[in-house]
């Protein structure tokens, strides 16, 4: 038995909460400190896939083909310059999740797909779609671990709870191993008592362990998909580089 990488799902049925910029930027920050990681794109919308520099228009196959049992999933992953490796999405993917969802065991199916692969790495980060449906319960399947990505704004705790049923539900029906890495502040403004207050409250009502640190609010993370790149090349001095490599060497 080879080693088990660490699996981590980033998950948050709230969009716009940078979970596909945690992901590029985490797996960016762990591949510079020598760790060798794999990317999932799990979101039909491929924005993953597309920050890193991959069209998603120009693939023949994707996710979508591995999780109907079509392709392995090693025939279809994309070595990034310098970077992690990519298992991409497209937007067929969307059909995938009515399709699989006849089958029996149709949780299990991105777990089965990446177990030929898990040896290969150390890290397997997963980009769940900002939904609570299939797809999101097979990249909670498939992970060790959940980080959950936070706004910290007011409205952002109404879905922790539902988040955390469905963890619990996975908990209990298929992946009794998985645990909760923490709650993860995105977009953070610490300059406002708002933010603090809204962090410090869904850390006490949830009893969830909060990572540091939390990462900046920047301009810079919009800036750098649109050149297929992370934010530790494209601005690699800034808060939120510094930010996704602290949290990086935390997780180590």
């Amino acid at each position: 038995m080879g080693r088990v990488p660490r699996t981590l799902a980033v998950a948050n049925q709230k969009g716009g909460v940078a979970k596909t910029t945690t992901v590029a930027s985490l797996g960016a920050a762990l591949t510079e400190l020598g760790q060798r990681v794999l990317l999932v794109d799990l979101d039909p919308q491929a924005c993953l896939t597309f920050s890193l520099g991959v069209d998603p228009e120009d693939l023949d196959v994707s996710l979508h083909h591995v999780l109907l049992g079509g392709s392995k999933a090693r025939d279809i992953l994309i070595t990034l310059d310098e970077g992690p490796d990519l298992i991409p999405a497209t937007i067929e993917l969307a059909t995938a999740e009515v399709r699989l969802s006849r089958d029996s065991g149709a949780e299990q199916s991105l777990r089965t797909a990446l177990r030929p692969l898990a040896s290969s790495y150390d890290w397997i980060l997963i980009d769940c779609p900002p939904t609570l449906g299939l797809l999101t319960v097979n990249g909670l399947s498939a992970a060790s671990e959940v980080l959950i990505p936070l706004q910290c704004e007011t409205l952002a705790h109404r879905g922790v709870g539902q988040l955390l049923d469905t963890i619990h539900d996975v908990q209990q029906l298929t992946n009794p191993g998985l645990e909760i890495l923490g709650v993860l502040p995105t977009l953070y403004d610490g300059r406002t008592t708002h933010a603090r207050t809204v962090l410090e409250t869904i850390a006490g009502t949830y009893e969830l362990p909060v990572l540091q640190p939390p990462i900046p609010k920047s301009i810079r993370f919009a800036e750098a998909p649109a050149i297929g790149q992370t934010i530790l090349t494209t601005a690699p001095a800034t808060p939120g580089a510094a930010a996704y490599r602290e949290l990086a060497k935390s997780l180590l």
